[in-house]
């Protein structure tokens, strides 16, 4: 099997991440992922796991916890979804992708027990079933010290929920999404969230609103976990740092163990704080297991940790920012990261949203920043059409069929000493990536 086979393998399955619609309860079903690991050994069994849901920053909080235990000295696995350009981010071991040939390897070990499955039946696999079956069957055969694992959608019917002892779950700060699945209240989607809290464990979450904190403490109380929040348990503060080229902001955290004071985090965003303790908290809490992360580690992995997609900058003159915000709140957290981390005359704005998102409250949030707007959609179903999301944009904005269009239009109409902002999707954020990695490999 070459990669280009096993990536038209891998794309004939089912793919619910690019629906824009689909019956939650129905289609994501816990007893075939459960029958599925099962005909291939139960690899998650041989797995040490850090389990990570929530809204907002749970990619990045997993990626923290995983940059961490490698500055540890432990060999660590780092599931997440989606993937921005390759197949291959999904799967890494300490930030190294899983390479092609292993992959295919990989993908072949299991294939005969996926074709062995009717196709037409109630359990044959989704693609994030056979994705996350190849991440526990490669974590297995590495033979990693931990896996930390980020839920695809919710929780509770999560093909990675097939885990049944985790050493640990993070729940970061739940907000409003998926709502046509999750459930149109906080409690409903914190309940979802809430799914992947395992008895005697332990849980460590963000900080939260009253109707989500009341779910999870619930959960945990149901469970005989433990549960640890921040801002209540653990505690954030920013601090300012003097005394350098371009003063920055430096956080301290008071923890379950321990005290790490004038922290940094290699991610854009004060919002990324949040994510930072909350992951301390998750690896502070190994040492119910008698397993203790050192200081050091925890500095040094925090200020090397690498999350793309996120604030990051992927061009300069002029400068193009893409960041995966996807709903009100995590566009507000960009609104503010933009004007706080960079200079600029001016914001071009490149919006493409998933028709499954809260369209208007990420409008709202980011068009009272934008002086250029331009419309587009990323290649898959969920997309919402650029002219439909006119509709909730008061400014002129301009239409264009694609990131590429959309790319090319804006930076024709921005100035060196404009910034221009890619955002409202992941699909859109992993397409703009592409495009600006193509347009490098032709000047070079």
């Amino acid at each position: 099997m070459t990669y280009k086979d096993a990536i038209t393998y891998l794309d004939s399955f089912i793919d619910y991440e690019q629906l824009a619609s689909f019956d939650y309860g129905r289609s994501l079903r816990l007893d075939r992922m459960q029958q599925f690991a099962g005909s291939l050994g139960n690899p998650h069994r041989a797995l040490r796991c850090i389990h990570i849901t929530g809204t907002k920053g749970k990619g990045s909080t997993a990626a923290m916890v995983a940059a961490i235990l490698k500055e540890a000295g432990f060999r660590v696995g780092l599931y997440t979804s989606p993937h921005l350009v390759s197949f291959r981010e999904r799967i890494r071991i300490n930030d190294e992708w899983i390479s092609e040939e292993e992959l295919c390897g990989t993908l072949e070990r299991i294939r005969p027990i996926i074709d062995g499955i009717d196709k037409e039946g109630d359990l044959y696999p989704t693609f994030f079933e056979v994705y996350t079956a190849l991440a526990f069957s490669y974590f297995k055969e590495k033979a990693v010290d931990f896996a930390v694992l980020e839920v695809g959608m919710g929780g509770r019917l999560d093909a990675t929920n097939i885990i049944e002892r985790p050493l640990c779950c993070g729940i970061t700060q739940i907000s409003y999404e998926h709502t046509q699945r999750l459930g149109n209240t906080l409690r409903e989607i914190a309940t979802e969230k809430a799914g992947i809290i395992k008895e005697n464990t332990v849980c460590v979450s963000s900080l939260q609103e009253e109707p989500v904190r009341a779910v999870l403490e619930a959960a945990c109380s149901r469970e005989r976990a433990r549960y640890y929040e921040v801002g209540k348990d653990l505690y954030l503060r920013e601090e300012q740092l003097s005394g350098r080229a371009g003063s920055g902001r430096s956080f301290s955290v008071w923890g379950i163990f321990g005290e790490y004071p004038m922290l940094e985090v290699g991610l854009l965003g004060d919002h990324q704080f949040m994510n930072a303790a909350t992951a301390i908290g998750l690896v502070e809490s190994l040492r119910f297991y008698d397993i203790i992360i050192k200081s050091d580690a925890i500095r040094a992995g925090l200020r090397n940790v690498q999350w793309s997609g996120r604030l990051q900058v992927i061009q300069r003159n002029p400068t193009v920012v893409v960041d995966g915000a996807q709903n009100r709140a995590s566009a507000r957290a960009l609104k503010e990261a933009i004007q706080k981390h960079f200079r600029f005359n001016r914001v071009v704005l490149i919006l493409g949203i998933s028709k499954d998102k809260d369209i208007p409250g990420i409008c709202e949030e980011l068009e009272p920043i934008s002086d250029v707007i331009l419309l587009t959609r990323a290649k898959v179903p969920r997309a919402e059409e650029p002219a439909a999301l006119k509709r909730y944009i008061k400014k002129e904005a301009l239409v264009t069929c694609g990131v590429d269009e959309a790319l090319g239009k804006a930076e024709a109409l921005a100035a060196p000493n404009d910034v221009i902002v890619v955002t409202g999707s992941l699909y859109v954020v992993g397409e703009a990536i592409q495009v600006c990695q193509r347009s490098v490999s032709m000047t070079q």
